[in-house]
């Protein structure tokens, strides 16, 4: 999978693909990040990549000509599945879009900053708007990070146990159940009994149900769901 990044402040992604899981995706060339600069393609002095609305009102746009121009030169390279705008009025990201976009191939992200991106842009070019929840953001870097995580893990051969991503959250629309490591018993509480068992039917059993309560109790919207 490649995915194209499009921002105002690149320094903001240098961090997140730089280690772990994202940067192992990437050495074993299952994932391929990059990160594009919009002044660069300003064509001003001052690589300026924004102007005031029509219409008065606070806050600035981000211009329609130099997005057009990035876009248009990773199109003329490439064939894009989807071009991506993290905005706070896109669809909310969940599990089953995750599982979605891990089957694309090349996916372009453009993160918004200022007020947003000129209305024309979203109408030409973006196939599909994300948000990552009911809240606004400095810029859609942070949030495209999230996208890119939550996406790339799920590609084949990222994770070292390929069924871990399958016993996530929400994969079957349930929190994940309680888990517990070593020692047996920690202060007085202790590990229950039946993942101690050695019986992958009754422990399977067992996690089933206590995601079901989990998700109950904290998520009772994802059972109506």
């Amino acid at each position: 999978m490649r995915i194209d990044i499009i921002t105002v402040l690149p320094q903001l992604l240098e961090s997140p693909f730089a280690a772990s899981i994202m940067q192992r995706a990437q050495d074993k060339g299952l994932a391929a990040i990059h990160v594009h600069n919009l002044r660069d393609y300003a064509d001003n002095k001052h690589r300026n990549v924004d102007d005031y609305q029509y219409g008065g009102g606070a806050g600035m746009v981000m211009s329609v000509e130099p997005i057009s121009k990035a876009i248009e030169k990773l199109k003329a390279e490439r064939t894009y599945d989807e071009i991506i705008y993290m905005t706070p009025d896109g669809a909310v990201l969940d599990q089953a879009m995750c599982n979605q976009l891990s089957l694309k191939q090349n996916i372009i992200i453009l993160c918004g900053h200022y007020k947003g991106v000129d209305q024309r842009i979203r109408d030409l070019y973006i196939t599909k708007e994300i948000s990552i929840g009911s809240y606004v953001l400095s810029g859609g870097e942070l949030a495209a990070a999230i996208v890119v995580d939550a996406v790339v893990r799920l590609i084949p051969g990222v994770l070292n146990d390929e069924t871990s991503a399958l016993t996530d959250s929400f994969q079957d629309n349930l929190l994940a159940p309680p888990v517990y490591t070593r020692p047996p018993e920690f202060m007085g509480m202790k590990v229950p009994e039946v993942l101690l068992s050695g019986n992958p039917k009754d422990v399977a059993a067992w996690r089933e149900a206590q995601a079901y309560e989990r998700t109950k109790d904290r998520r009772p919207d994802l059972l109506e769901d």
